[in-house]
């Protein structure tokens, strides 16, 4: 077996802690890359079970929802929202630890 589908399925089984995802999903995001997020977002939707199921739940077509997660994808914030809503999760703004320059 090659070592990336050994790591591929193991991460999707991590992935279905909601603690490491949510964990995984921050670190993504604290990356500050769009793909390395988007990636996460598609590896914690696999974890979390069927696309077909995720889509309905999410009120997102379900062809919409394989584009946004296809590694062209560019999904709208409205759309990663509401699958964040359907893993129990949500997006949250807080302060930085660099201060703003002051003109």
């Amino acid at each position: 077996m090659k070592p990336y589908q050994s790591f591929q399925r193991d991460l999707i089984h991590h992935l279905k802690d909601k603690r490491l995802a949510i964990a995984y999903l921050n670190a993504a995001l604290e990356a500050g890359d769009k793909k390395a997020f988007l990636l996460a977002l598609r590896n914690v939707a696999v974890a979390q079970g069927n696309l077909s199921k995720l889509a309905r739940a999410a009120k997102v077509n379900r062809v919409s929802l394989y584009k946004m997660m296809s590694k062209q994808g560019n999904p709208e914030l409205g759309s990663i929202i509401s699958l964040l809503n359907v893993f129990g999760m949500r997006l949250k703004i807080s302060s930085s630890a660099r201060r703003p320059r002051s003109d």
